[in-house]
């Protein structure tokens, strides 16, 4: 698929610097569109089917040292010297060279040893979880903070970007589809009859990171850790195997299941299934478990917006979004909803 079929053009203000509530949800079928609140998409789903949810929690990684540089701490470079405290970065650091040192909050110091993307720095101290409790914040992504005109979050984005159900820290983004739902919404639809299932899938950096090949064939996609429960994976063979339809609350559930599909996962010590996923969907995808996706509006070029268009189609993607731009839906992270039907 050539990138340059993804493109659309977008008012800037239909870019969402906040999340507004009620959500609004475009339902796609076909070529026919309608819009729905949250409650009304919950009465929807019909007994029996199964909605698969992400509960990963988003990591505060994200540290302003000495001059307003913006550091996003991706993970500790393992090392057999008990002294030594690596981690691998990413800053703006064209101008520096291998050996410059930079202040960060309560006296850590920070020295350049590689450059690269990411690059390696070597700390002065141990950074523990309460560090960056202390001092870091939430990664959001950069077209909010353009978008807002700062880069620094609000207090109140530590809770809108973060699901109601967040609980396996490990993410550098939010699955932003499940930010519309609230855990009394998830009790509604178990009261009808709609079961539940949680997995795991940690959103990697790559996912603000643009494609940069024409064909997206020759994207080198990011790789994301996921691990399926024994009992997620039990309870969707069993709904499939009665006709049930499982619905994928967005991309992040639905390339972990679609990679359990495809082979990608193995099986962990306790019937689990995990491992680093780097499954790349697009138009001619052979869809295998999930059937119906909800998910945000996402940006043009991206490798998120050539799923969609791969579990419909391209022409209908155009056309819903289109659609949704008209009628004022608001967009990507802290936008509305998409609801997908395949036929």
């Amino acid at each position: 698929m050539k990138i340059k079929e993804l493109q659309y053009s977008y008012p800037e203000h239909l870019v969402a610097t906040e999340p507004v509530r009620p959500s609004r949800v475009l339902w796609v079928e076909g070529q026919q569109f309608s819009e729905l609140t949250i409650a009304e998409l919950i009465q929807k789903i019909p007994a029996g089917d199964v909605l698969v949810i992400n509960d990963s929690k988003v990591l505060k990684r994200r540290v302003f040292a000495q001059d307003d540089l913006e550091v996003l701490f991706l993970g500790r470079v393992p090392s057999s010297e008990s002294n030594s405290e690596k981690w691998q970065v990413l800053f703006p650091s064209r101008h520096l060279k291998i050996g410059a040192e930079i202040s960060l909050p309560l006296g850590v110091r920070m020295k350049l040893v590689e450059k690269g993307r990411p690059q390696t720095v070597e700390l002065s101290e141990p950074l523990a979880e309460k560090y960056f409790e202390q001092v870091a914040e939430l990664p959001l992504p950069p077209y909010i903070q353009k978008a807002r005109g700062y880069r620094h979050t609000q207090d109140q984005d530590q809770t809108w970007y973060q699901t109601a159900w967040a609980e396996k820290p490990g993410s550098f983004a939010a699955p932003t589809a499940s930010l519309h739902f609230s855990n009394k919404d998830l009790q509604s639809l178990k009261e009808r009859g709609v079961q539940v299932l949680t997995l795991t899938l940690h959103v990697g950096l790559g996912t603000f990171l643009p494609v940069t090949s024409e064909d997206l064939n020759d994207h080198p996609m990011h790789e994301e850790w996921v691990e399926i429960p024994a009992e997620t994976w039990a309870a969707l063979r069993e709904a499939k195997s009665r006709g049930a339809s499982v619905w994928a609350l967005g991309t992040t559930a639905t390339r972990s299941l679609e990679s359990a599909a495809q082979g990608i996962l193995k099986p962990g010590d306790q019937g689990q299934w995990q491992g680093f996923t780097d499954l790349l969907i697009q138009p001619g995808y052979p869809w295998q478990m999930v059937d119906r996706l909800l998910t945000n509006f996402h940006q043009p070029e991206s490798t998120l917006l050539a799923l969609v268009a791969g579990f419909s189609d391209l022409n209908t993607v155009k056309s819903a979004y289109s659609h949704a731009i008209e009628k004022g839906f608001r967009l990507f992270s802290y936008g509305d909803l998409s609801v997908w039907i395949r036929p």
